[in-house]
């Protein structure tokens, strides 16, 4: 973990980092771990209306049509990545900022759509096994999605989860997730005022056991029997079919508090 925190700007010390970072004082300190979140897939039911929304989103403000849909294509994998990716090979060209802005309206306004149809689900256990997570002393959450803050927010919602309750990174903040999640963990330093004994990130895309592994940080994935298999395959620790065997999960989370990378 230490070689983590040094490519992100922090010292291997805690206390001497945080007192630099937030200008004087010594942090709180403990042995606790960040569990980072992805949200589509791994808390919300959301991948098939997220990428139809999007997909739909993208013709109606562009008018592009034969969309690939299968996001691991793609060199980001996040909102912002996909769309400068499709307009650098549609139209030559990044999109403007009044386009990008169009497109995103466009989008959540889709999602407000069919969420007013039909509230989406959380992964199964989600809601209890956060609300049980940030109980313990051990362990804290963040957020780091490929999504939008506005759609992360409003599906999170509609699934009966506060994407506000945590610290969180998005693809308004990066269009690299890797980055996103570097972001991530240092808003919830900044916010616990104290860096973390381990990092571990949940999610349940290729992209995102990638991304770990390029920052050298374990990766739960969230997926079963083919997915399951695939992500093991990128370099899943371990995989869950959800979120719902919360002592397992827990068990495994502090198998890994220990990780040093």
């Amino acid at each position: 973990m230490i070689a983590f925190y040094e490519r992100i700007g922090y010292s291997a010390d805690p206390v001497v980092s945080l007192g630099k970072r937030l200008g004087g004082g010594r942090p709180m300190t403990g042995a606790s771990t960040l569990v980072m979140f992805d949200i589509d897939g791994t808390l919300t039911l959301t991948d098939g209306i997220d990428g139809e929304c999007y997909v739909q989103a993208l013709a109606d403000v562009f008018g592009f049509e034969g969309i690939d849909a299968d996001w691991s294509n793609y060199t980001h994998t996040t909102d912002s990545g996909i769309l400068a990716e499709l307009c650098h090979s549609r139209i030559g060209r990044s999109p403007s900022d009044h386009e990008a802005t169009g497109f995103k309206t466009r989008f959540v306004e889709l999602l407000a759509d069919a969420a007013g149809k039909c509230s989406f689900d959380p992964v199964a256990g989600a809601p209890k096994f956060l609300a049980n997570l940030v109980a313990k002393a051990e362990f804290r959450v963040s957020l780091a999605t490929g999504a939008w803050r506005d759609s992360a927010r409003l599906k999170m919602a509609s699934a009966g989860l506060c994407f506000d309750d945590y610290p969180s990174a998005t693809a308004d903040d990066a269009v690299e997730r890797a980055a996103i999640m570097e972001i991530s963990l240092q808003r919830a330093v900044a916010l616990n005022k104290r860096n973390f004994a381990s990092v571990v990130y949940v999610g349940d895309g290729v992209w995102d056991a990638r991304a770990c592994r390029a920052l050298g940080m374990p990766f739960i994935g969230i997926g079963a029997d083919d997915q399951a298999e695939r992500l093991r395959g990128e370099g899943a620790v371990v995989t869950f079919p959800d979120l719902s065997d919360s002592d397992a999960f827990v068990g495994m989370l502090n198998s890994l508090s220990h990780f040093r990378g």
